[in-house]
């Protein structure tokens, strides 16, 4: 072997050696700076509210500042704009609810895609219920339904297209067939006060968005939640399951996401510290006195759920016939 051959292979060798460095280094680095979360919506609501437990746990964790910044606007589509023209580093992450995954198909006018963004946590989750005036005359879901072949339901919701929204009108419409008129709000607050109003008969809405303690307090009465098992929060409202109902579970999440192309070792170190957070006993606590399950999942299983979300929601959306924007 000649000389020369000799050193090229040489060099080969360092300059491998230092590329296998440089890589290792980084992944180890990672964080060198601030991490922000861009929250999807306004200050004080779930997501928000979440997103703060997170950034407080993870800075604990990883010895970075974490900033929380809300991008609030369109259902959740200007942060999810933002963070998908961010660069691709880590850095800059997106969270955001069960909106998100509607909005890839309901929103035809987005600038971004589900490919656009790589999958990391969904650190909590929450049923969906429907809900009742306590005063009115229906004590049960059958009670609900049996009213309604007299005189068509009137069903509110916090705003069109939102998941309670695509929920109740695929029971409504779809599996229980009978005349149901939607009645959309602000917020859920104005829906609450109406129902309680007595001037819409039933609500739809996340659990875990205040009205657990509205159904505990009393004021209103739950007739169904949309999971496998009744919700340690509220224990004596049924699920759909129970009373028959086998398709209709819906659970909403609060998800983390990052920008396609990502390193996948600081995706998964991400993920890992995620959940780590979520199982802090404290941060467990306070989410589930808001009505939400922490929740953890390696990187496969989060990503598959997503990807499968993304489809069941595009399902629900067409068998209601709700019109994309």
């Amino acid at each position: 072997m000649s000389g020369w051959r000799r050193l090229r292979i040489v060099i080969g060798i360092i300059t491998a050696v230092c590329l296998a460095c440089g890589k290792s280094g980084q992944a180890v680095e990672f964080p060198a700076r601030p991490i922000t979360l861009v929250v999807a919506f306004a200050p004080g609501g779930v997501a928000d509210t979440t997103a703060r437990l997170l950034a407080d746990g993870l800075q604990r964790r990883l010895g970075k500042p974490v900033i929380v910044e809300n991008r609030p606007g369109a259902g959740g589509d200007v942060a999810a704009g933002v963070v998908a023209r961010s660069a691709a580093d880590g850095y800059t992450l997106l969270l955001t609810t069960t909106a998100f995954a509607i909005n890839l198909t309901l929103n035809q006018s987005k600038q971004y895609s589900a490919g656009s963004f790589t999958a990391i946590a969904f650190p909590a989750t929450s049923p969906e219920v429907l809900v009742t005036n306590a005063d009115a005359g229906a004590h049960t879901l059958a009670d609900l339904l049996e009213r309604a072949k007299t005189k068509p339901l009137t069903f509110g919701t916090a705003g069109v297209g939102t998941s309670p929204h695509i929920m109740a009108e695929y029971f409504f419409h779809d599996v229980a067939k009978v005349p149901a008129v939607h009645v959309p709000f602000q917020g859920g607050a104005p829906a609450m006060n109406s129902l309680l109003g007595n001037q819409i008969d039933v609500i739809s809405a996340i659990l875990g968005g205040g009205v657990a303690a509205q159904i505990n307090g009393g004021k209103v009465r739950g007739l169904a939640v949309t999971d496998d098992k009744r919700s340690p929060i509220v224990p004596n409202v049924p699920t759909f399951a129970e009373l028959g109902y086998k398709d209709m579970k819906f659970v909403d999440w609060v998800g983390v996401f990052a920008p396609r192309g990502t390193d996948q070792t600081v995706v998964r170190r991400l993920n890992e510290e995620i959940d780590k957070v979520m199982g802090d006993a404290s941060v467990s606590a306070k989410l589930t006195h808001m009505g939400f399950t922490p929740s953890t999942g390696n990187l496969s299983e989060v990503q598959k759920a997503f990807s499968s979300d993304v489809e069941r929601w595009a399902s629900f959306i067409h068998k209601t016939g709700l019109k994309t924007r």
